[in-house]
């Protein structure tokens, strides 16, 4: 079930997307303004935003920038405005996709389906709640702050993140990330999860929420909206 976060000034329009969305297996998360969208990121996650642009205090331009300096979630605007450099204005400022008010319901659920595929297919690119993986620089980021780690924690974090709630036992992440002929024990992989949840703490990332330990197997990164 994805979650898609609807930010929008007007309660009918929300309710129309609602009743778009909802019937397709979708959990649809109503919010009147900017400010209450971006609360809730704080400490929740979110698929995708639908970020309607004329809101009063905050609009979504704005908006759209503010998400943009801590997460990395998929953005389609929404807006009466057509013309071709309000479309541009927003896709500079981060947005994945626009659309035009009035819509068509399935122009709307396919935009959806295209946003969301495009960001699976882009290969080396891993985002979980704000904590960004980048397969390609060997680098790691949560909300714009880097974290150190080897390439042994990189992959570690990788493999648990890619395969969320499902339970690595300690024989099977020695053979996948060290492999088969390393001289290496089980205390090696707890040494590395202490490490690795050490440097995530660090950052304020909520990590014992997620990389729980499984009493007498191993380790699984768990996904709660699952």
């Amino acid at each position: 079930m994805k979650k898609i976060l609807l930010v929008d000034d007007e309660p009918r329009m929300l309710d129309l997307l609602s009743r778009y969305l909802t019937p397709k297996g979708n959990n649809c998360l109503k919010m009147t303004t900017a400010q209450q969208a971006i609360q809730y990121l704080e400490a929740e996650r979110a698929d995708i935003i639908l970020l309607d642009v004329m809101m009063p205090e905050m609009d979504g331009w704005q908006a759209c920038q503010e998400i943009r300096k801590n997460w990395d979630i998929p953005i389609i605007m929404l807006t009466a405005r057509s013309e071709k450099r309000d479309i541009v204005k927003g896709l500079k400022m981060g947005a994945d996709d626009y659309i035009s008010k009035p819509f068509d319901e399935e122009e709307l659920l396919a935009r959806i389906d295209t946003v969301l595929r495009r960001r699976i297919d882009h290969a080396g690119f891993i985002d979980f709640n704000g904590l960004a993986l980048n397969e390609d620089s060997f680098i790691v980021t949560y909300r714009n702050q880097h974290i150190p780690v080897t390439p042994k924690e990189f992959a570690l974090l990788a493999l648990l993140l890619k395969n969320r709630n499902i339970v690595f036992t300690r024989e099977h992440l020695l053979t996948t990330i060290w492999g088969y002929a390393a001289p290496t024990e089980d205390r090696t992989i707890d040494s590395h999860v202490r490490n690795l949840r050490d440097k995530l703490r660090k950052t304020e990332f909520p990590v014992d929420e997620y990389l729980t330990t499984v009493w007498g197997l191993g380790y699984k990164w768990m996904d709660k909206d699952s």
